[in-house]
Parts: C-alpha cells; structure tokens; sequence
C-alpha cells in the first residue's frame, strides 16, 4: 500500500481481515459485519492479494494466522477498532440521545451540580432519564451498576475519568451562639475533647468520622464524642443551630446560618484545604450518547456556577 490515506476499499478489505484473525471462523466474522461468507472471503483475499503477503491458512475446517498475518493483525487491530469507535460516536452525536443514565452522587453536590442541570437537560434531551441515588456511601461504581458519580477528589479511584467541578473545600466546626455563651469557646482543636459536638458518620462504617485539621502543613485528626451520631451532615448541622452542640461541615453547607447569625465558625486557622467535587467515570474506548450528553451538560453548570 502507498503512504497515502486508506481508501474506502483499503479499510473494507483490513476491518474484515481484522474480524476475521479475532474469531478465527469466516461463519461468525461474516454474520459480525452482515455480509455473506464469500463475500467476507473475497475481501481477505484481495488484501493478501494487494499487500502480496499470505495473511491466512484455511482450510475446511480451520483458519488460522500465518506469521505475517499475526504481525498485521497486532497491528492494525487497534486502529481499525478506534475508526469503528469513531464513527459510531460521531452518528450518535447527530442522533437523539435515548435511554437512562445511572448517577451516584453525594448529597451536598446534588443541589450545587444536579438539581440546576434537571430542567434544562429535561428540555434538551427528553428522551433521556437520570437514575439518581443520592448517598453519601463511596460505593464501587462499576459493581453498582452506575454510570458516572459526583464525590469529593479523596474518594475517586485512579482507574477512573475525573473532571472537577468546582474548588477545593475545607470543613469547619461551628457552633450556635447559644452553646458557645454556655460552654466556652474552644481555642484550638485538641479542646474539642471537652466539648460536645455532634458526630458524623459514613454510611457504612460503624464508627464516627474522625475530624481532620491541619497544622503547619500537616494533617492531624480529632476524635470526638457528643450526644448524637448521624450519617446525615444536614441533620446534625441543625443540631448544632438548636444549641445541642459543635459541628463539623463544609462552607457550603454552614454559609446560610453564617450569614444569619445562627452559627459562629470556629478554629479556622486549623480548617485546611481538601480536593472538592469531581465528576468521575469508568474509562470507556466508546461511549454512549446518553452518558455523553449528561457529561457535558455537568460540565457546563459546573462553569456557570464558577463564573
């Protein structure tokens, strides 16, 4: 073949070489491209016939690589199955997306990156339906059956497709005018052991989450101990403004009653910066529109709320 690009007859002859070196039967290769089997055979043999080269043995009854069909095959394989990928990808994109994508995310990221995007990916792609659970739990995404999740950067497996959506985030303790008047304030986070503050736990652990500060630019963690356990930060965020004790979430979440006086920040100095929320997925050579459409459509609320 010359160094100039594959002719369409060029990538018919090598795509059913290709199906037919990964299956090793004319039968099951023809019946994977739609063409009959003399059809199929004809092509392969123009390709031995261009190159000058005998790609395969066959027989009646079996088929096999020669030496240099096996090298070909290595070789042009991955190439064939990108061009393959590339176009099915590309008449989707012209195609009306169709069909259900299933989202895991964690609660807090939903009202910031979801619940903005609902109604205008609805009037976009209509036939398209979010499978959302909303858990805070680091669930394995492959063995869930998810399609993509929304987490925090330190819980995002590396075999994954992580793009972020928004800045780092730091956790701080607050607690509500009331009990800071009753109980004191604590000065530095060892004081907490004297406090009551109100735990939180991850789904499926059994023990509270251990509250993490950072101190001349290492971390450090607080084990503390209060009159409620929950595995809703919400919850015990409330807990905290009716004066039962001092929690522990992030700016997001404690802003409002912030600004309304309802809680007071507390041990900022010691509050360090974590990875926020990222948009991860399995990585996959092809796919599906669906998933594509949902990707970019977080993407883009994701830039709206950074502007």
């Amino acid at each position: 073949m010359s160094d100039s690009l594959l002719s369409t007859s060029d990538f018919g002859q090598l795509r059913a070489f290709v199906a037919v070196a990964e299956s090793l039967n004319f039968s099951r290769a023809a019946e994977k491209l739609g063409v009959s089997s003399s059809a199929l055979s004809q092509l392969v043999r123009g390709l031995e016939e261009r190159i000058g080269v005998r790609l395969l043995h066959r027989n009646t009854r079996s088929v096999s690589l020669t030496e240099a069909g096996d090298q070909l095959f290595q070789r042009v394989r991955p190439a064939v199955q990108e061009l393959a990928a590339a176009f099915v990808q590309t008449r989707e994109r012209g195609a009306r997306p169709v069909g259900i994508v299933r989202i895991h995310c964690f609660r807090t990221a939903a009202a910031l990156f979801l619940r903005p995007l609902l109604r205008p990916f609805h009037d976009a792609y209509p036939d398209v339906v979010l499978d959302i659970t909303l858990d805070d739990e680091v669930v394995d995404i492959v063995a869930g059956g998810y399609d993509a999740a929304i987490r925090i950067g330190e819980v995002i497996d590396q075999d994954m497709v992580a793009i972020r959506l928004g800045p780092d985030l730091r956790q701080i303790a607050v607690a509500s005018p009331d009990y800071l008047a009753r109980c004191g304030t604590p000065q530095h986070p060892r004081d907490l052991a004297a406090h009551r503050c109100i735990a939180w736990r991850w789904p499926g652990h059994e023990k509270p989450y251990k509250w993490e500060f950072v101190e001349d630019e290492k971390w450090f963690e607080v084990a503390v101990e209060g009159p409620v356990i929950t595995n809703l930060k919400d919850f015990g965020l409330q807990a905290a403004v009716d004066g039962l004790g001092i929690a522990f979430a992030s700016e997001q979440m404690i802003a409002p009653h912030v600004a309304a006086g309802r809680l007071v920040k507390l041990l900022e100095p010691w509050s360090g910066l974590f990875p926020g929320y990222y948009l991860c997925y399995p990585a996959q050579r092809q796919m599906a529109s669906p998933l594509r459409a949902f990707i970019d459509s977080v993407r883009s609320i994701s830039k709206e709320s950074a502007d």
